[in-house]
């Protein structure tokens, strides 16, 4: 398993766990400064000009994803709601699967590019 996917595992387990306010709250809040760790650690691959274009959309996927990340950190603490928060930190972990499976798919490309797959 790769970094991001453990953060994400996390995430998604802290989410599962009974919603008592503040233990809950700083269980998540935790797991979301672990997942933007890893996401703020990624760098760009530098890699063949083909996959250029797929590497700057997931570059801007990722940056709006940190600032997601980041709204929800603030909501998690401060908003009464916490069904509502928790509906949004569900959609959140949707789109950071996403993610992952493109950023996977990316790398996957990649090598096949490099080994001559594509034949």
């Amino acid at each position: 398993m790769t970094t991001l996917e453990l953060a994400i595992l996390g995430l998604e387990q802290a989410l599962e766990t009974p919603r008592r306010h503040r233990v809950w709250r700083g269980l998540v809040r935790n797991r979301l400064a672990g997942v933007t760790e890893v996401l703020a650690a990624e760098a760009s691959r530098g890699g063949d000009a083909w996959l250029a274009a797929r590497e700057m959309s997931l570059a801007r996927e990722r940056t709006a994803l940190l600032g997601r990340i980041a709204t929800l950190g603030r909501q998690v603490l401060d908003v009464l709601d916490i069904d509502a928060v928790h509906e949004d930190l569900q959609r959140l972990v949707h789109d950071l699967e996403r993610y992952r499976q493109r950023l996977n798919d990316l790398v996957y490309d990649a090598v096949s590019l490099e080994l001559g797959g594509s034949e």
